[in-house]
């Protein structure tokens, strides 16, 4: 070989190494440590889990298919971990990987008017959400120094909550009464009631039928609602830790907008289902049974949701959560354990009457057996001034009445009693999804406290309120306004306004005999 084919064949083996050695140098090799762990079983909704020594509690964890679970379990050799996904492709011997951080939820703008899963999956065929912040489902609540008193109506467009049972920014009330006894029908019609009134509405359904949802949904989209509310959803067929995530997930949803300076109303329907998902939970990782096969720790469940629900003070933005949980009872079981639990947790509660609901009384609120403990204090002056003794003369009736029904005698005021009662519930009533405004409810009220609707017979009580309600439009727009934002009223103007229910009430039984409350009317 001639020295010229040596020196090309050199300079041709120099090319390749520099080559190499330039991509050597330029390669970087990130080693990075992984704990990997292995599936030992896995059955209805949990998995057990080995070889993770590292997990930490609530630690979340990411099985094949993208597949996450949360770990609920820390024994010293393996891991129970509740699957929060379609676990059933998952066998023993698949392998599990930390991701080293606890479930979290993306939060902003973009999920309102959104139907989402406790995941932040969208489920309303609109797209992907894409947010730029995310929180973790579990946040410690605000301390008290950072909370300031309720002073603030929440005004829910029901007249049997607003002038008897208030309820204020920032508190918690519970909703509970048997099956079919309207609970979501209130919850709803107070979601309906805040537009125009800059309230979020947060609105979660746990473990509904997707029929309920769907039909919820409709009546949301349907009053224009969706545009300030964000709707989380876990229907019968879903895992149940998705069940017992969904309420800390809205949650954080609602806290971020609390932190804007926002009020927010959220909606949990319902906590009896969470709870059952979670007993079901306890049990499969065989963690021990206490009263009603309950869990011990179900107390604590519930309450380090609900003291989330608060009147932040001005320093942090003066934002609030309202929280208005939803339980069903048994057999009118208010003594059982998760209603009392959850009676002791909240400022009140509202409950339902099956043999009201029977009696065609709607809403079927218990006015006995309901209270209000904070919701007095932020009730609106002219609310509290024309409904003020109302609710004690609707519990002296359904004690007369009581005795009424046994054909006892009773005496000329005892029967005024009765009368006026009876015009108190017949005005107490109120159609599904028809919230009335304040300046209805305002009127209406003082027509029942002054008597003025004691005369009108039974039959023509829907006819008089509808009469009522034309009749503000007849008032001089200052004093509507003044009606409207529940300020109290002079005595000069308190006599305009009876004045013109006298008026209108004279006509009832000639010319509004065939009226009835409609939505427009409201």
């Amino acid at each position: 070989m001639n020295d010229s084919n040596t020196n090309a064949l050199k300079k041709r083996y120099q090319y390749v190494f520099d080559q190499l050695e330039y991509i050597r140098d330029s390669h970087n090799v990130n080693v990075s440590l992984q704990e990997m762990g292995t599936i030992e079983s896995v059955s209805a909704g949990i998995a057990i889990v080995s070889g993770l020594l590292g997990a930490g509690f609530e630690e979340l964890l990411l099985f094949p298919n993208d597949i996450y679970g949360i770990a609920f379990n820390i024994d010293e050799h393996e891991i129970g971990v509740i699957m929060l996904g379609d676990y059933t492709a998952l066998h023993a011997g698949d392998e599990v990987k930390r991701t080293g951080r606890v479930m979290d939820i993306a939060v902003g703008n973009e999920l309102i008017g959104r139907v989402i899963d406790p995941l932040g999956n969208a489920l309303d065929a609109k797209g992907n959400i894409v947010t730029r912040e995310r929180l973790p489902i579990e946040r410690p609540a605000p301390e008290i120094m950072s909370r300031s008193p309720v002073t603030e109506p929440l005004q829910t467009g029901v007249k049997a909550l607003d002038a008897l049972l208030p309820i204020g920014r920032g508190q918690r009330e519970l909703i509970l009464g048997d099956r079919q006894t309207g609970k979501t029908a209130i919850a709803i019609d107070t979601i309906l009631n805040q537009k125009d009134k800059n309230v979020l509405c947060v609105y979660c359904a746990i473990g509904q039928k997707s029929a309920s949802v769907a039909k919820t949904i409709t009546i949301l989209q349907r009053n224009n609602a969706l545009e300030y509310t964000v709707v989380m959803v876990t229907e019968g067929n879903d895992p149940p830790g998705l069940d017992y995530i969904a309420p800390y997930a809205a949650t954080s949803i609602a806290e971020y907008f609390m932190q804007q300076g926002r009020d927010v109303l959220i909606v949990y329907d319902d906590l009896t289902q969470h709870a059952r998902s979670y007993r079901e939970l306890s049990l499969l990782l065989r963690r021990p049974p206490g009263r009603e096969a309950f869990p011990g720790d179900i107390f604590y469940l519930h309450s380090r949701l609900l003291e989330r629900a608060t009147q932040l003070n001005e320093a942090l933005g003066g934002g609030s959560l309202t929280a208005l949980p939803i339980i069903e009872t048994e057999e009118q079981n208010m003594s059982a354990y998760i209603p009392t639990n959850l009676i002791s947790i909240t400022d009140g509660q509202i409950y339902l009457s099956p043999t009201l609901f029977s009696l065609g009384v709607l809403p079927a609120v218990d006015v006995g057996k309901s209270v209000s403990r904070v919701g007095g204090k932020a009730q609106k002056p002219a609310f509290r001034k024309v409904a003020g003794a109302l609710k004690l003369a609707y519990a002296q009736f359904e004690e007369l009445e009581t005795f009424a029904r046994f054909g006892a005698r009773l005496d000329s005021d005892s029967l005024l009693a009765i009368e006026h009662g009876l015009r108190i519930r017949a005005c107490m009533k109120q159609a599904e999804s028809h919230p009335f405004s304040v300046a209805a409810q305002i009127a209406i009220l003082l027509a029942l406290t002054k008597g003025l609707l004691d005369t009108i017979p039974l039959t023509l009580i829907d006819s008089a309120q509808v009469s009522i309600i034309e009749g503000l439009g007849t008032l001089a727009p200052a004093l509507h306004e003044k009606l409207a934002s529940a300020q109290p009223l002079s005595d000069e103007e308190s006599d305009t306004v009876l004045t013109m229910i006298k008026t209108q009430l004279d006509s009832v039984g000639s010319t509004t005999d065939t009226k009835t409350l409609s939505g427009n009317e409201r």
